[in-house]
């Protein structure tokens, strides 16, 4: 082959390398982004977000072809981020569509407040308004030029990967969930990818194939094991934060997840205080956030209809049913503990609410109250409600008919499993009117045959309300209390009842404290609910409890029974037939320990111990795990240096003076790095020559090989000068580059290396 031929061919291997590169963080800012989109729907940021990441990605090719320098190259992707968001989002307050004014800035300032707020106070999946979808293009935007800096100017892929890593790891962080493994492996793909393509384009051609089997893929591939232990099995071990109030009055911590996704909520390993409240009420109330009426066959969808603005002491319209019914008022108080959501929670049917602090707006569809940039986090507050408490021989008298309301309370998918309306038809035989079919329902599903479990429905994969879940739910006759509203919600529907399901909370646990002879009880996160509700014609919407063992299950009393001014049912507050019923079933009876009141799920004594010793014993091997990758690297390039590649052999001492922290520049030849290392450093010199002649061969002469009686000297000399240089260097750098070694991250040539201690300022 010609001189000519092969520099065609190191110029078409060279352009190829400089375009994967570009590529490859493509791939991982997009694999990145994957998370993202389950917290935050795609549809208005993520047109843009891939077209400024290809942009910024292509400007920086261009400039680097053009053999523009690294500060230059990064000034371009930044003009042409900034180009862009002008463009996209800021063209009406700036000259000629791009030059931006004073009014840009005060834009952006808004545009940022808005976008904190929809974050703060939105529920996941948000909608994502212009406000934050300016936010995520722009802050992608950046991380692109901030990522294609790292990986191409400083060459240290591997940072770069642990920064897309923890970009990656925060919507699971703030809406607790399922890793996303198919988005996880290929950002862990994409990272090892870039890798990869980084250390080819660091190499000489001559070198590459001797750098083939030096144990870099290989370690890459370690560190990326240690990246997925920690997202799949340390990081959902970890205690759930606490919320509470930030400054700026954002909050963390528990939150209502109203599309009825609320098994990962219920089997949180830590349960918080979410709030306490006393009542009035003979019995402690259920407190509901909001309303979910529209089912399309997957999912509940929660209602958005229009709101009113909510003024302190401003009442809501009063309750309306017949004359005959009688209906009593009560006072409930609640005090938010540890709560970040956009509905307060509140008891049922609520006509006034008093006490809260911001902007509110109510619901009068469904009585509820929903924030207007107000957070709940903090708020102390008293609502009035008015019960009906019909006789059971009033409401029996009623009809569950949908004339007049919306089609959606009985809208039923077209592919909903036939067992759904077979079972409803069979449970409900016999029954002559509405209300005892309803109860002839709530008692076949608090019977025997059900069980309440958390676990079943992830074991057999129906952790969900869709069609196919409840029928799978109907034949298991296992689940929580999701399965139990659902399927009693499309039950009913199938039996022409127009029917919508409550998210909210259960009663609590009573405290020691009493205000004003009222009970103080404690609502965990444990206790978020959902339950079920049906309209009746006169009396408006009652609540129905079919979840097998927990809560307490409805039903009104007889005409006879009312006599006395404190007896009788309640729509939401249920009794049992005649007596006043007792305090609601806190938790599920196979997970309450009564004598002690603890949860049985709970462990307690050394038990306690097992979780924590179990996470302490993860971060202690990962705080061993840079040591631990770092030797095995040492290792693979030492028996690769047995078998005479001498650009491993090289390697070696390069790295340990990397983790020493001396200097290795791109700049210096072997020759030069060599003699440095030997008369400032205490490397020996014999040995440091042996190695620089052999990877000059090995670059340089013809055949590039190493006389098969050398490759023992070739391992010994780079193990000698490896020693000698961690044996001469101070202690406390010796210990530093044993337990947190920077070759891992840091790559020869690169610029930190080359600023050696420096690199830390």
């Amino acid at each position: 082959m010609t001189v000519s031929a092969e520099s065609t061919l190191a110029g078409r291997d060279r352009l190829r390398t400089a375009l994967m590169l570009p590529l490859g963080i493509a791939a991982a800012v997009f694999a990145a982004l994957l998370p993202l989109a389950r917290v935050v729907l795609p549809a208005q940021w993520m047109p843009g977000t891939v077209a400024l990441v290809l942009l910024v990605l292509a400007a920086g090719f261009l400039a680097r072809r053009a053999g523009l320098a690294a500060l230059a190259v990064t000034l371009i992707e930044t003009g042409v981020w900034a180009a862009f968001m002008m463009l996209a989002f800021l063209r009406d307050t700036a000259l000629l569509w791009i030059i931006p004014t004073a009014g840009t800035a005060d834009e952006v300032m808004q545009l940022l407040a808005t976008a904190a707020e929809e974050i703060t106070y939105g529920a996941a999946p948000l909608r994502a308004g212009p406000a934050l979808a300016f936010l995520i293009v722009a802050s992608v935007g950046l991380l692109t030029v901030i990522v294609d800096h790292v990986v191409v100017t400083a060459r240290m892929p591997l940072l770069a990967g642990i920064a897309l890593i923890a970009v990656s790891l925060i919507p699971s962080i703030v809406v607790p969930d399922d890793v996303d493994v198919v988005a996880f492996v290929l950002l862990a793909a994409s990272i090892l990818f870039l890798m990869r393509v980084d250390t080819l384009s660091r190499q000489a051609p001559a070198a590459r194939a001797a750098t083939r089997g030096a144990g870099i893929p290989a370690t890459a591939v370690g560190i990326g094991s240690v990246a997925v232990v920690v997202t799949l099995v340390v990081a959902p071990a970890l205690p759930q934060p606490v919320a509470r109030s930030l400054p700026g009055g954002v909050n963390v911590g528990s939150g209502i997840d109203a599309t009825l996704q609320l098994g990962d909520d219920l089997r949180r390993p830590r349960e918080v205080e979410v709030l306490r409240v006393h009542s009035s009420a003979p019995l402690p109330p259920y407190l509901r956030a909001t309303t979910l009426s529209t089912f399309d066959g997957a999912v509940w969808l929660p209602d958005e209809d229009e709101t009113a603005v909510l003024d302190d002491e401003t009442a809501m319209e009063p309750v309306s049913v017949p004359a005959d019914v009688r209906v009593e008022e009560y006072t409930t108080d609640v005090s938010i503990q540890s709560l970040s959501s956009t509905w307060l929670p509140m008891p049922f049917p609520a006509v006034g609410v008093s006490g809260l602090e911001g902007d509110w707006s109510t619901v009068p569809y469904n009585r509820t109250v929903v924030s207007d940039g107000a957070r709940t986090q903090d708020q102390d507050y008293e609502v009035t409600t008015q019960v009906p408490r019909p006789t059971r021989e009033q409401i029996r008298a009623d009809v569950a008919a949908p004339d007049g309301l919306s089609p959606e309370l009985t809208q039923l998918p077209d592919d909903l499993p036939a067992i759904v309306e077979d079972l409803a038809i069979e449970v409900t035989e016999g029954t002559t009117n509405d209300y005892d079919a309803l109860i002839a329902l709530q008692s076949w599903f608090r019977g025997p045959e059900f069980r309440y479990s958390l676990d079943a429905p992830v074991e057999d994969g129906f952790d969900g309300t869709g069609a196919q879940a409840i029928a799978q739910f109907l034949d298991q006759k296992e689940g929580y209390c999701v399965h139990y509203a659902g399927a009693f919600a499309l039950m009913a529907r199938a039996l022409d009842m127009p029917s919508r399901i409550v998210v909210g909370y259960l009663p609590g646990s009573s405290t020691t404290d009493a205000i004003e002879r009222e009970t103080v009880y404690s609502v965990s996160s444990s206790q978020l609910h959902a339950w079920p509700e049906v309209h009746f014609d006169g009396l408006g919407w009652v609540s129905f409890e079919p979840t097998n063992s927990l809560g307490t299950p409805t039903s009104f009393s007889a005409a006879l029974s009312l006599a006395g001014p404190d007896s009788g049912g309640t729509e939401a507050e249920e009794t049992e037939e005649t007596e006043p019923s007792p305090t609601p079933t806190l938790l599920p009876e196979e997970e309450q320990n009564e004598e002690s009141g603890e949860a049985l799920g709970t462990t307690s004594g050394s038990d306690d111990a097992l979780p924590a010793l179990a996470v302490i014993a993860a971060l202690v091997l990962l705080l061993a795990a840079p040591a631990a990758l770092r030797s095995v690297r040492a290792r693979r390039l030492l028996l690769a240096a047995r078998r005479g590649d001498a650009a491993a052999a090289w390697l070696v001492v390069q790295d340990t003076a990397i983790d020493l922290g001396i200097p290795v520049p791109a700049s210096d030849t072997p020759r030069t790095l060599a003699a440095r290392l030997a008369q400032s450093h205490g490397a020996p010199e014999a040995a440091m020559a042996t190695l620089a002649d052999a990877l000059e061969r090995a670059s340089y002469a013809p055949s590039g090989t190493i006389a098969a009686g050398d490759h023992d000297a070739l391992a010994d000399a780079a193990a000698a000068s490896s020693a000698a240089l961690l044996r001469n260097a101070p202690v406390a750098r010796r210990i530093l580059a044993v337990i947190a070694p920077r070759s891992l991250v840091m790559r020869p040539g690169s610029a930190f290396a080359g600023a050696g201690t420096h690199a830390r300022a």
